[in-house]
């Protein structure tokens, strides 16, 4: 399931986009374009599921 999921940091608020990969009691694995990111379910402000992406155009020729 492709989500987006806001969540608190030192200094303000982030959002991670990408697929649910894991949840459970205390933390959810959200796997983004970059890397894989592990949020404390404490520190979410927000969520929701998303639509797939976009497919990406080719360079015109």
């Amino acid at each position: 399931m492709r989500v987006v999921v806001r969540y608190r940091i030192e200094g303000g608020l982030t959002d991670a986009l990408g697929h649910l990969v894991a949840c459970d009691g205390d933390v959810c694995t959200i796997r983004t374009r970059k890397a894989d990111v592990v949020i404390q379910l404490s520190e979410v402000v927000a969520a929701k599921e998303v639509p797939p992406a976009p497919e990406r155009r080719r360079p015109a020729q």
